[in-house]
């Protein structure tokens, strides 16, 4: 269904982006950040699936700034963490912002991120003009994150991920007391993706159904 295209960031940085266009009228702009796994098969088949239910879907290829067009094994974590290291969440965030801008004519935008995307996601929600965010078992945020987001942003959660731990989550609400958090008996870390070990289809297709139910309210 998409295509590869190509974007240009606010610091002069070109990178390749997978885009997915509904076939009617756009209900509005989403961008799919990636895990610390590149630009994979199941990224690509999450952003055709938010263009199958009518919204232009964007995923930048973040390790583009070190190592282009990275598209990892699951299994291959150790390369992800390097990969990942090499891009700072500054840098990370003007991709994002590129990405909204192409985004623009379709109307409101989202960000939607998993793992490492779904840290980035509640960055996006503190620093870019966007209308929400969702933010998929994001396990740094608790770490990392020290504002209160100024767009809604929905959280999902597995109750057996180990990277994000009840303290994380009783965190995280603090942080975010606005935010809209689900936590998913019996899911664990990547709960959401088909080609994980830890895939729970029940829960990640409530989970999606309650994605699509907030980018209804905030990008209406």
């Amino acid at each position: 269904m998409g295509n590869w295209i190509r974007l240009q960031t606010s610091d002069s940085h070109e990178l390749d982006a997978y885009r997915a266009d509904p076939a009617g009228k756009p209900l509005g702009g989403v961008v799919i950040v990636q895990e610390i796994f590149g630009v994979t098969g199941h990224i690509r088949q999450v952003a055709d699936g938010y263009a199958a239910r009518g919204y232009v879907a964007i995923a930048p290829a973040l390790f583009d700034r070190s190592t282009p067009r990275t598209e990892l094994a699951y299994s291959d974590v150790a390369a992800g963490k390097d990969a990942q290291s090499k891009v700072t969440p500054q840098m990370a965030l003007a991709d994002i912002a590129a990405s909204v801008a192409a985004l623009r004519p379709a109307g409101k935008v989202a960000v939607i991120g998993y793992c490492w995307g779904g840290t980035l996601a509640y960055f996006a929600a503190c620093k870019l003009d966007i209308g929400c965010a969702i933010s998929y078992y994001g396990g740094m945020i608790a770490k990392l994150g020290t504002e209160k987001p100024v767009h809604p942003v929905l959280y999902h959660i597995g109750d057996r991920d180990m990277h994000i731990s009840k303290d994380d989550v009783a965190a995280i609400r603090r942080l975010d007391p606005d935010g809209v958090v689900h936590v998913y008996g019996g899911a664990g870390h990547g709960f959401n993706c088909n080609e994980r070990a830890d895939h729970h289809p029940a829960n990640a297709a409530l989970a999606l159904d309650r994605s699509i139910e907030f980018l209804r309210t905030h990008l209406a």
